[in-house]
């Protein structure tokens, strides 16, 4: 596929990253020469300088022949623009980011598709949505469901008190006899691991499985948590993930507000019926404990910088907070949420291009979603007659090593999937893969 990026900024750089290791034939524009000298000194990608709205610049790129045209640069105007006239120059589909959610809920009555924009992200909207999953169990780091529920992968913290701590992965086969659930991946000093048998569980691990219904009890037991349910919500930062998650979330949880911005917090009041906003200096501790923050269930700080995001969280889990969520700006912070502290730390930007990511594949690729801090992509495929995949039973696949499948649906029914399970036409396979073996991986189900 021929694909043209609009931005060489965080979401355009990962973008092009995760496309440059599929093989895909990748354009990036930018009016600045220092990301796109990034981005030619690490990937193998074409480098246009210039405006992406300009009509010479988009044809030198060569739009017309391009099968997907993302914007993603820091102008909502700049990207609408983008799309608008590279669909009219023959570009086959357009993705557009945007800030004004408006958009997003009123595009069925603007026609977008009509003016030449076929899709369009919010990483604001796309955040909140995030940390409305994560919330799912106290005890649970991360979680995404696959086929409404069928299938869960969840993510759990290795202590000194887990039954798991020091065995193999052989040996906790024989504590799971209902083999509910399977391990995909474990993260261990930023280090990603895609374990087999001989893999061993140490104090200190993030583990990930994927769990049938039936396993996610399973899992939390063995690794010695108990289930928690989530009932108040404190929220540092009335931003436009602040506001998005408050609004998402009140319609379930109690939930608190702080922003420091006086005039702010009046509109966000008039905006959020259902949700107690108070202004104040989220830094200042006296203020937190004055306002309840040791009865919170979780902690979630989204202000416009990291640091303070950061810091506030290990504030909340000195205080006895089940479960903190961190903002951050900078990717590579990500990764020492296992170390810090901080359950989970997230990038607006890295999910929105995660998100972008799944048009790629024209439909081999039916969802994608990254583990926070893991080297590796967690995909679902819809298995097709002929592939592969259906061949052999999966110990004689010879499937790549940096990947591995956790699990399928089957009539509607998820199963954890074992060597000697064999694919059918229209299964949904649900595969964690790293990276650089995305490509190799998509072959079997071809």
């Amino acid at each position: 596929m021929r694909i043209i990026i609009a931005g060489a900024g965080d979401v355009g750089f990962h973008l092009a990253k995760l496309l440059a290791q599929e093989g895909q034939d990748i354009v990036l524009i930018d009016q600045d020469q220092k990301p796109l000298k990034q981005a030619s000194g690490h990937l193998d990608v074409g480098i246009i300088r210039g405006s992406s709205t300009s009509y010479s610049v988009l044809e030198e790129a060569g739009v017309s022949e391009a099968d997907l045209l993302i914007a993603v640069t820091s102008s909502e105007e700049a990207n609408l623009a983008t799309c608008i006239i590279g669909k009219h120059l023959g570009a086959k589909k357009t993705v557009s980011r945007i800030q004004n959610v408006e958009f997003l809920l009123s595009k069925e009555k603007l026609d977008l598709k009509d003016l030449g924009i076929d899709e369009i992200i919010s990483p604001e909207s796309l955040a909140a949505k995030e940390i409305k999953r994560l919330l799912k169990e106290v005890a649970i780091t991360d979680t995404f469901d696959f086929d409404e529920g069928r299938l869960s992968l969840i993510g759990v913290i290795i202590d000194d008190t887990s039954p798991l701590n020091g065995r193999t992965l052989v040996e906790m086969a024989h504590l799971n006899p209902e083999q509910n659930f399977i391990t995909v991946a474990i993260l261990r000093d930023n280090e990603t691991i895609i374990p087999h048998g001989d893999n061993q569980f140490k104090e200190g691990d993030h583990a990930y499985f994927i769990a049938q219904p039936d396993g996610m009890e399973a899992v939390l037991s063995l690794a010695g948590k108990a289930k928690q349910e989530i009932k108040n919500i404190m929220i540092l930062g009335g931003s436009k993930v602040g506001f998005h998650a408050a609004k998402r979330l009140s319609r379930k949880f109690n939930v608190k507000l702080i922003e420091s911005d006086k005039d702010k917090c009046f509109e966000l009041a008039d905006q959020l019926k259902n949700v107690m906003v108070i202004h104040g200096d989220g830094r200042d501790v006296d203020l937190l404990e004055e306002e309840g923050i040791a009865d919170m269930d979780t902690f979630i700080a989204v202000t416009g910088n990291s640091e303070t995001n950061i810091i506030s969280c290990l504030v909340a889990k000195n205080r006895n907070v089940k479960k903190t969520i961190s903002l951050v700006e900078n990717i590579d912070y990500i990764h020492l949420s296992q170390n810090i502290g901080v359950d989970t730390m997230i990038n607006k930007k890295l999910i929105a291009a995660n998100f972008i990511f799944r048009y790629i594949r024209e439909g081999d690729i039916i969802s994608l979603t990254s583990i926070h801090g893991v080297d590796a992509e967690v995909l679902e495929f819809i298995v097709k007659a002929g592939s592969k995949i259906t061949e052999r039973e999966i110990k004689n696949l010879e499937f790549p090593k940096g990947a591995i499948i956790g699990g399928v649906v089957r009539n509607g029914v998820g199963y954890t999937t074992m060597g000697n399970f064999q694919f059918r036409p229209k299964d949904r396979a649900v595969v964690l893969c790293r990276p650089g073996c995305i490509k190799t991986v998509g072959e079997f189900f071809k």
